[in-house]
């Protein structure tokens, strides 16, 4: 029986795939999301016609599909997408949400956020300039994030007379970068996404391809696995306290499972107290059930009146994050203003605050390049760097690469209360990433 909730587990979290998007400046992203939507039946009447009359306003000889996710009119004017679009369709299959990250570097914040949560990158290549800086990057990026799913979509194969050599020569560079990163699975799609070739259908303009098409790829691309589900982690969010006649007993824990599993009799610890008890019941708005995976939101009861409070975090007596009042890093720098070196900020993780102070700032590594400036002293807009920060109270963390919900955080300034940078928890020493 309990195989066969742990199957049908599995099939339950698959069912929602969330992918970013990255590229160059005109290596046809807007294209290839349109041409998705378009073939996937995801628009409506009105949208197709809004697009048509746009593109023969702007002189356009074919009803282009970039329009449908360029949506602000001053991206539409420039030409270029400048901020973080999400869009979803679906197929019998499956759900997707989209993120449109822009490719410009200055914009590397954007594309952080976009993936943060995706399990799948999508990154353009133009097939008539190659492998560029700004490929590299986007997969260096996604590497980062722990993404575990990197596609690598050679478009405007149509300009280059659908030759395999070019998509040879490509493949075999790039996969000699990849090569250097931490990502287990590359896979390779030849398209043009101006006329659909390997985007939705197998095309029959490249019979020396022997994959599936863009669409079936991920369709079927196997993500349940990537999340975890051993770790069980429930930071608490809201204490439940009805204070009626009626419920006047009623306590409960409300919040989002970060990972693992919870059921129903599960002996649990509440951390930072250690106190341990059993999950009484987990409820929903729809009522008691059994199981609770992410990313449900459910209110957990606890056999014992033991003391709980939001920050806190419900795991395994056995299996418990590292609370710790110091953490080694990866950052992206959201703010126009600097880093400062021992700088102070609140850091929030999961649903606990605390106050963080700089103590060091390691490295700062060149996106482009991957060379770690070890002699830098502080952090622009869009850099990344690894950082040593010393907490107020402890914060219970797991590693970024073993668990994205519990490896991440982000700090805030106290004086503007923005968001000036995402963080990635690390272990070990400096010699690793």
């Amino acid at each position: 029986m309990a195989q066969t909730n742990g199957h049908a587990l599995l099939a339950r979290s698959s069912e929602l795939v969330r992918f970013a998007t990255a590229g160059s400046v005109d290596d046809g992203k807007s294209t290839l999301i349109g041409r998705l939507l378009y073939d996937s039946k995801s628009i409506f009447e009105d949208q197709l016609e809004h697009v048509e009359r746009a593109s023969s306003q702007r002189g356009d000889t074919y009803t282009n599909l970039a329009l449908l996710t360029d949506g602000l009119r001053a991206e539409r004017e420039q030409g270029i997408t400048i901020d973080v679009a999400y869009r979803y369709f679906h197929t019998p299959r499956r759900k997707f949400i989209i993120a449109d990250t822009p490719g410009h570097e200055q914009y590397t914040r954007n594309m952080v956020t976009g993936a943060s949560t995706a399990d799948l990158a999508l990154v353009l290549v133009d097939a008539r300039k190659g492998v560029l800086e700004q490929s590299r990057r986007h997969a260096f990026i996604a590497s980062l994030l722990r993404i575990p799913h990197l596609v690598i979509c050679i478009n405007k194969m149509d300009l280059v007379g659908f030759d395999q050599d070019t998509f040879d020569q490509i493949r075999g560079e790039f996969t000699g970068w990849a090569a250097k990163l931490e990502v287990p699975d590359v896979t390779f799609v030849p398209i043009s996404a101006l006329h659909g070739d390997n985007v939705v259908k197998r095309s029959e303009r490249m019979p020396w391809y022997e994959g599936p098409s863009l669409l079936y790829h991920l369709e079927h691309v196997h993500v349940a696995s990537d999340r975890n589900l051993v770790d069980a982690r429930f930071p608490v969010q809201w204490v439940v306290r009805p204070m009626s006649d009626e419920h006047h007993d009623y306590r409960g824990y409300a919040g989002e499972v970060a990972s693992g599993v919870f059921r129903a009799g599960d002996d649990v610890v509440v951390l930072p107290s250690g106190l341990e008890t059993r999950v009484e019941a987990i409820e929903t708005f729809d009522g008691p059930v059994e199981e609770a995976y992410p990313p449900l939101s459910v209110t957990l009861r606890l056999e014992d009146d033991v003391d709980v409070s939001r920050g806190d975090m419900v795991c395994r007596p056995h299996n418990r994050p590292r609370e710790t009042r110091d953490l080694e890093a990866m950052v992206c720098w959201f703010s126009e203003r600097p880093l400062q070196p021992s700088g102070r900020y609140r850091i929030k993780h999961t649903t606990r605050t605390v106050l963080a102070k700089v103590e060091a700032l390691r490295y700062r590594i060149d996106v482009n390049t991957l060379h770690r400036d070890e002699q830098a002293t502080g952090l622009s807009l869009n850099e990344i760097g690894r950082l040593s920060l010393r907490l107020s109270g402890p914060l219970c963390v797991d590693e970024y690469g073993r668990n994205r919900a519990t490896g991440s955080f982000i700090l805030i300034d106290e004086s503007t209360n923005d968001t000036v940078a995402a963080g990635m928890v690390l272990w070990g020493p400096l010699s690793g990433q």
